[in-house]
């Protein structure tokens, strides 16, 4: 499965913002320096008190869709 990795750095206020439905989907550069957008509502299941914090591995189907956001080991 096709899959980049990505860094993020949200504060829950910024979090906040897409459970308003202010922002549909979120934006990072990927560690390959492309750009890529996901849905937002794929924070859900990685937000915590905080907000968002950490890196990520983005996987896409074969047509290049998003399929999930994994929290990975940033080391």
């Amino acid at each position: 499965m096709p899959s980049l990795t990505i860094s993020l750095n949200l504060t829950a206020g910024q979090v906040l913002a897409y459970y308003h439905g202010q922002a549909q989907v979120v934006q990072a550069i990927a560690t390959t320096g492309q750009r890529v957008q996901f849905p937002a509502n794929a924070l859900r299941r990685v937000v915590t008190q905080d907000g968002v914090h950490g890196w990520f591995r983005i996987e896409f189907d074969a047509n290049h869709k998003f399929v999930a956001l994994v929290p990975v080991d940033g080391d």
